[in-house]
């Protein structure tokens, strides 16, 4: 039974982790159209932030949930202007832009910190399951990934702002017909994407040691993340991040972590070819 929970706990824990590293991939991919190769760069930046905060007195707490999203948020801001805003529509060459753009990022991390692994100590500690140990940041990373869930689904569907973001994304002549200026949509959802993407960064930085190549570990799971699930945002990647961590979690209980990650790809080129679409554009046409 103590096993039953542990597994159970880390199954959980893999589910929300990587909605954590798609929601923001979701935002600016999912609803932008924009490839950002980039995506795990502005984690590893998110993360960096979080370190260099705490190791400067700053509130662990502050550094992950407050100044990791912001410093992301500013920097995505920036990109935004500078590069992407003139390639919106054009895939490939957003794609190559931003690809540029993570080598860039990896060079100027190498040159400020080093290859030298930094990390800071999770703010909670353990605790015993049974015979077993359990690590008790892993609960913390699964409730902000549920209050991100509904924080996400409360702005797009109860506030204007997301209504606006939702139909800007859809028909921007339409919601400059209305009087709204879509090029500060645009920003201001690249933006909010972006902090998502730094929140995921500073949250998971006390669990994994950061080094300037740190993003490329995540930027394949969660392009994978949101293919497999969509068009809906919300309901596309809980309904893929579910199914694609279960299946990696069995597999990596049952023989070893490798092959927890062979069993998520695989899992996703199958669901591909049976859903073209995604899980939601077969299952859930009108989710959010």
């Amino acid at each position: 039974m103590d096993l039953a929970g542990v597994i159970a706990i880390e199954v959980v824990y893999s589910v929300a982790s990587l909605i954590l590293i798609s929601a923001g991939l979701a935002v600016i991919f999912g609803m932008m159209r924009v490839i950002n190769l980039a995506h795990g760069e502005f984690m590893m930046i998110g993360g960096y932030a979080t370190i260099v905060s705490a190791n400067a007195g700053v509130n662990v707490w502050v550094a992950m949930l407050v100044v990791a999203p912001l410093t992301v948020g500013l920097v995505g801001l920036v990109v935004e202007r500078l590069v992407i805003r003139v390639l919106y529509g054009r895939l490939v060459d957003t794609m190559l832009a931003t690809w540029g753009l993570s080598l860039v990022l990896v060079g100027l991390a190498t040159m400020i910190f080093g290859n030298t692994t930094a990390g800071i100590s999770p703010p909670i500690s353990g605790f015993a399951l049974g015979g077993y140990q359990v690590n008790g940041y892993n609960l913390f990373v699964v409730v902000v990934t549920v209050v991100l869930l509904a924080s996400m689904w409360a702005v797009l569907r109860l506030t204007r702002l997301g209504l606006l973001a939702r139909g800007t994304m859809q028909r921007a002549d339409m919601a400059a017909a209305l009087g709204y200026d879509p090029d500060r949509v645009y920003m201001a959802t690249f933006f909010a994407g972006s902090a998502l993407t730094g929140l995921a960064g500073g949250v998971l930085a006390p669990l994994v040691g950061l080094v300037p190549t740190t993003g490329a570990g995540y930027v394949a799971e969660a392009f994978i993340t949101v293919i497999t699930g969509g068009a809906s945002l919300i309901v596309g990647i809980v309904s893929s991040a579910t199914i694609l961590g279960v299946v990696s979690q069995a597999f990596t209980f049952a023989t070893r972590p490798v092959v927890g990650e062979v069993a998520l790809l695989v899992t996703a080129l199958v669901l591909l070819r049976l859903l073209p679409q995604g899980i939601t554009g077969r299952f859930f046409r009108r989710a959010t």
